[in-house]
């Protein structure tokens, strides 16, 4: 990921505090867990060539493999690191040399996916595991370390210290998924396959960008035709449907509080695009796991010009972008 990328995605997590008056970097996430989530705005280039070992901050975004080291120098109560793969790749973590404190209230604590705001992604509708289980607590567990694994190409790490010169080392290892689901794009153009096989899930590609988003193919077991009629390019309907694909637009990063911008439930052939004009743009598989079910799209970020600038279509220019 490019610095300038990178820098764009931190900014975007960072408004969602912002939008909502908080100045603080922290928000209650979830209170039978009493999580706190959020992100730095300082972010170096790392190399991704090679594994290496670098110190951990307090508020961090890691994009690579390697060893991160956090010592406290001073109380820290309120940390959060957030991690990213590529899309075709799940999140190993793994503590180690960890010296805290847990009777004193200190924890580590591994989370299947990110938290913003008090929104998760994925989402609990398409994720496969309840939200109790996608933490690991370094404090409840019985081993003397701790290891997680994420589901998507995203993780994140919550921790609180309270004694200076306490910490630990986190290492992070991508691994291939060849199946993957719920993905947050690193880039804001490009292209995707998402492929569902006989599965009961739904999967989520999240790019967060205002983006114009391509439908080049789309493959559906219950569909009767191949063909994108002039009829059928109606954006409705489908949500019946136990298979089908919608296109969402917002501010956060929960798909199920997005709105619904378009939809598709029949297979296609061809293009059809949309202009999402929202900080957050996503397409969404949902699949009954009777069928195979494929949908391949392009996306590429608007241009300044292209932005919605007034709510003349509901459709179009539901999300505003400053």
């Amino acid at each position: 990921m490019s610095v300038a990328l990178r820098a764009q995605l931190l900014l975007f997590l960072l408004s969602i505090s912002w939008r909502t008056g908080l100045s603080r970097y922290i928000e209650d996430t979830e209170a039978e867990d009493g999580l706190y989530s959020l992100l730095s705005l300082d972010q170096k280039r790392e190399s991704e060539d090679f594994i290496f070992r670098r110190p951990l901050r307090c508020l961090d975004m890691l994009a690579t493999d390697g060893y991160f080291t956090f010592v406290a120098s001073q109380p820290q109560l309120a940390c959060a690191a957030f991690i990213i793969a590529g899309p075709s790749e799940v999140i190993s973590l793994e503590l180690s040399d960890v010296n805290i404190d847990c009777s004193a209230g200190d924890f580590v604590k591994m989370f299947d996916g990110w938290v913003l705001k008090g929104e998760k992604f994925p989402s609990r509708q398409d994720h496969q595991l309840p939200l109790h289980q996608r933490y690991t607590d370094y404090c409840s567990s019985a081993a003397p370390g701790a290891t997680s694994r994420s589901s998507q190409n995203v993780a994140m790490v919550f921790f609180r210290i309270h004694s200076p010169d306490s910490g630990f080392t986190l290492a992070v290892r991508k691994i291939h998924n060849p199946f993957p689901c719920n993905i947050m794009s690193q880039s804001p153009e490009g292209s995707f396959t998402m492929v569902m096989p006989h599965q009961h899930r739904n999967c989520s590609f999240s790019i967060i960008y205002p983006v114009e988003i391509r439908m080049t193919d789309l493959s559906l077991g219950q569909a009767k035709s191949n063909e994108l009629s002039p009829q059928r390019q109606a954006w409705a309907g489908c949500s019946g449907s136990g298979d089908y694909v919608e296109l969402l637009g917002g501010n956060g990063v929960d798909t199920s509080m997005m709105v619904p911008m378009a939809d598709l439930c029949f297979s296609l052939t061809g293009l059809a695009q949309m202009k999402i004009g929202c900080d957050n743009s996503v397409v969404r598989l949902v699949s009954s796991g009777n069928y195979v079910n494929r949908v391949s799209f392009q996306y590429r970020l608007l241009e300044q010009r292209e932005l919605p600038k007034s709510p003349e279509n509901a459709l179009d220019n539901f999300c505003s972008v400053e």
